[in-house]
């Protein structure tokens, strides 16, 4: 059950809520608004399916601040399947496919009962990444800053690492930048080329989306517009997970 309910935190500012859920996941509030997403031509290390557009989102929403853990997700299903098993709370759980997390998120859901749990979509999680900011990463454009947030080739064991080790973002997220690819809920796509609303991607298609980036790879691919794709039934140790919280402003509690 979350720390704070709805009715408690209409009368205090939205953006400073902070609110943790029944299996210690803890949220923040992201505020709607306008951006552009993907990247610009200029932009060092981009790639050709980062079309340059706005968005905007209408609805705020409560993000988790980290990546789901290996604890949260034993709380739900029962097993860890994670090939970097490890001791303690703090490491994120990988390993898992698209269609896993579907289950997990409806077993959440249940035992919470509500029906806000969900993967955001991709537009909500570069908005959540960016936090602002319209550089190649979230913090800036200097590479050599990376150390300071991610996990990534350059300072990585060849595994993953607790989470919450790096500095977050500005919006108070940690690792949008490296340790495991994160799933989207959509498909991957093509970029429309004109201002969009609310975007959720393609009605269909072969491959899901994954963003963030993990602790094997290059700089480029920590950017906050870089795009990755795998399909929803892959299980692989590189690719893990967070959630968000759609609000319902009609009801008495969050719960």
């Amino acid at each position: 059950m979350f720390c704070l309910e709805l009715s408690t935190i209409r009368h205090c500012n939205f953006e400073k809520a902070q609110l943790i859920n029944s299996i210690g996941i803890k949220f923040v509030f992201i505020s709607p608004g306008t951006f552009k997403m993907g990247s610009p031509d200029e932009e060092y290390g981009r790639y050709n399916d980062e079309t340059y557009h706005y968005v905007t989102l209408t609805k705020g929403f409560l993000m988790a601040t980290t990546a789901v853990t290996q604890y949260q997700w034993e709380r739900v299903i029962g097993n860890n399947p994670s090939k970097f098993m490890k001791k303690g709370k703090k490491y994120p759980v990988e390993n898992v496919s698209w269609n896993d997390v579907q289950k997990f998120i409806k077993k959440l859901n249940k035992m919470e009962q509500t029906d806000s749990y969900c993967l955001p979509t991709e537009a909500e999680w570069e908005y959540a990444c960016r936090a602002g900011s319209t550089s190649r990463y979230c913090f800036g454009s200097d590479e050599k800053m990376l150390d300071e947030y991610a996990w990534f080739r350059k300072n990585f064991d060849e595994m993953t690492y607790p989470v919450k080790q790096k500095k977050p973002n500005a919006w108070g997220l940690y690792d949008m930048h490296g340790n495991v690819w994160e799933w989207c809920e959509d498909w991957y796509g093509d970029y429309p080329n004109e201002h969009v609303t609310d975007p959720i991607g393609p009605n269909g298609g072969s491959n899901r989306v994954i963003r963030g980036g993990c602790w094997s790879f290059l700089t480029r691919n920590f950017r906050s517009a870089n795009r990755g794709m795998s399909k929803p039934s892959n299980r692989n140790f590189k690719i893990g997970f967070r959630i968000i919280r759609r609000i319902d402003y009609g009801s008495s509690d969050l719960i």
